[in-house]
């Protein structure tokens, strides 16, 4: 797909308003589609099915394998991503989303465990379509917005094409196989639509790039230096990531059975009820920060939110077991929660970071070495539970879980946000 850029991209550098409405538009419903191709096969249950007659349920199997392809798709990307020319944008998301739905139609038609194979596949081109998105949208002074936007998509889009998903078995007859493919094609053409709008949006502008730091791609040696100029700060980081992204990951993936286990099983649109909450909350605390001009406090204020989203998660959980809110509250508490803290990591929180200590490099580099370890902690946790914990149910797990989170994530938070700012601005502006 080539650039297509022309008169839309030039009225939108004219109008920078109108770029801003434009480009969050573009942002959210592209990524919204690409979980048409992610997430259906979570609403489908696969019940008393395990895998190769061990302990591991099927459907783990499948969540698993995915997330494997989309964690080695993490860790291609740090350097891939990292070094691409915006030019290729376009054509790459087009292409891995066809690749995903080519893995989808494969997941339909082969039998039994062999489907792991099909997901896993899916799973490897998925995992680069959130990088490719955020390069259109980091290093302006509007990224906040931009970026909260584009998170909302997919706190939302899970919840939605799985309730897609359970219509279409429901309503339709569609079979656990075939439902995921069948919601793929549904999203094929507007996703094409609107990554060709996305490829309208201007480069950031002088001002832009005085304010946030140019974005240039990184080589190998700068991609080193950043790791090693701040160490310290990026393993307390890291280390809360790699929890946060398994307790998200299994809210997600197991939420058919845990809202059954609360009594929620048989409700209409449960997901999207409770989701579409969670993107208010999240939507709104977001884009406050982007009334905090200083890099500094923007920093500061991004970690304000995530100590706020894992400490909401403890809190949630205890009000919980002692009976003060019902099952659906505490979810979509511990959503709340959650996305607080998970979202800063997709989109502001490096951004400010590189913007505050004016080092060389890109928001998307630091969000993909955080993603690649983080879903290697969703995989580790899944695969815990399953074996480790085959006798608790996933609901005792799940709540378990939202207390380690919780303790984890408000020390390490601290320990780093400290660092970072006593470390300081590596060269001044």
């Amino acid at each position: 797909m080539s650039s297509g850029r022309g008169r839309l991209s030039e009225w939108l550098e004219a109008h920078p308003r109108a770029l801003v409405f434009y480009a969050m538009f573009a942002a959210f419903w592209t990524y919204f589609c690409m979980y048409a191709f992610r997430k259906p096969f979570l609403a489908a249950e696969f019940e008393n099915e395990t895998f190769l007659g061990s302990t591991v349920a099927l459907k783990t199997a499948f969540a698993i394998s995915q997330i494997l392809g989309y964690t080695l798709s993490k860790y291609a990307g740090i350097k891939i991503l990292s070094e691409m020319t915006h030019s290729k944008r376009a054509f790459t998301l087009v292409v891995l989303i066809a690749s995903a739905q080519l893995a989808l139609l494969l997941f339909a038609a082969v039998p039994g465990e062999w489907k792991a194979v099909a997901i896993f596949a899916n799973g490897l081109p998925l995992g680069m379509v959130w990088g490719l998105v955020v390069s259109y949208l980091e290093g302006r002074r509007t990224s906040e917005l931009l970026l909260a936007a584009l998170s909302c998509s997919f706190i939302i889009a899970s919840g939605v094409v799985k309730d897609v998903g359970r219509w279409l078995m429901a309503d339709y007859g569609v079979s656990e196989a075939w439902m995921p493919v069948a919601v793929g094609a549904m999203f094929i053409v507007p996703f094409v639509g609107l990554v060709w709008m996305l490829n309208q949006i201007p480069e950031p502008d002088l001002d832009d790039k005085t304010a946030r730091v140019e974005r240039q791609p990184m080589t190998a040696a700068e991609r080193r230096a950043f790791i090693k100029a701040f160490l310290p700060g990026l393993i307390g980081l890291l280390g809360v990531y790699f929890f946060l992204t398994a307790f998200r990951d299994f809210r997600d993936n197991y939420g058919v059975e845990l809202f059954r286990e609360l009594g929620y099983g048989e409700e209409p649109a449960v997901f999207s009820q409770t989701e579409l909450i969670v993107a208010f909350g999240v939507m709104t605390a977001m884009a406050l920060l982007n009334l905090i001009k200083s890099n500094k406090w923007g920093l500061i204020g991004a970690f304000g939110l995530m100590l706020m989203g894992v400490a909401l998660v403890g809190i949630g959980t205890a009000l919980f077991d002692a009976g003060s809110i019902d099952g659906l509250s505490w979810m979509t508490i511990t959503g709340l929660g959650a996305y607080l803290a998970y979202v800063p990591y997709n989109s502001v929180l490096f951004d400010r970071l590189i913007a505050f200590t004016r080092v060389q490099g890109t928001a998307v580099f630091a969000i993909y070495l955080a993603d690649a370890l983080g879903y290697t902690g969703s995989i580790g946790i899944q695969l815990y539970k399953d074996i480790g914990q085959s006798q608790t149910s996933r609901l005792g797990f799940f709540t378990g879980y939202s207390y380690t989170l919780c303790a984890v994530g408000v020390v390490a938070l601290i320990f780093s946000c400290v660092y970072f700012i006593r470390r300081g601005p590596i060269h001044e502006p």
